[in-house]
């Protein structure tokens, strides 16, 4: 298993200025982005054994932060489709 963190702009290399547009000027994708940084701060702490937790916790966690990355993912295209 890889224990690399799992940063917005490594997720989604491509959408690096509409992430940038969007953390600047949306209050709802910015508290997005925020919760996903420090839920994927905690996965990694977690995998790398610096905060060690049981295996549920690591998965609940794990499912919040595909949930939050569904969900930014989704507010890239909409940006990425008004903008062509």
């Amino acid at each position: 298993m890889s224990h690399v963190p799992h940063e917005l702009h490594e997720e989604f290399p491509e959408a690096a200025d509409t992430l940038h547009m969007l953390k600047t000027n949306d209050a709802h994708f910015a508290r997005l982005a925020d919760e996903y940084h420090t839920i994927n701060r905690e996965v990694h702490r977690i995998e790398t054994n610096v905060a060690p937790a049981a295996d549920e916790v690591l998965e609940d966690l794990k499912k919040k932060r595909l949930h939050l990355k569904d969900q930014i993912a989704a507010m890239l295209a909409a940006a990425a489709n008004t903008v062509t």
